[in-house]
């Protein structure tokens, strides 16, 4: 079932608050450099999924969820008062690994790319 129009609004602005946060007030060596890539907001707007990307080896990966999963109680508690929200959703964060795909498929491509050049 697709999120109603409101879950996507109230969405959209947990995920940029969640994403300012992350930039300026979030310490943790750990998140730096993690992308977020999108939110899956429940329609009652209490449980909200948080979907990141991050460049790099598994364990690079891993850190990152770790320090997100550290920062989740600040981080949803930031949120609440800067958004004045009735309920402060549930925060979760899950790895989305579209990034790294088309990263390596950009790579794929360019190496066909450069072998069709050669004669």
């Amino acid at each position: 079932m697709l999120p109603g129009k409101r879950a996507t609004r109230v969405g959209d602005l947990v995920l940029r608050e969640i994403a300012m946060l992350l930039l300026n007030k979030v310490k943790d060596p750990r998140v730096q450099g993690v992308t977020l890539t999108g939110i899956h907001l429940t329609n009652d707007l209490k449980r909200a999924r948080v979907f990141y990307s991050v460049v790099g080896s598994q364990q690079r990966v891993e850190e990152a969820g770790v320090g997100l999963n550290s920062a989740r109680g600040f981080i949803r508690r930031e949120v609440g008062i800067r958004m004045e929200l009735r309920y402060v959703p549930e925060i979760s964060f899950a790895h989305d690994p579209s990034l790294e795909r088309g990263s390596h498929m950009e790579q794929v491509f360019a190496k066909i790319k450069g072998n069709e050049k050669q004669p």
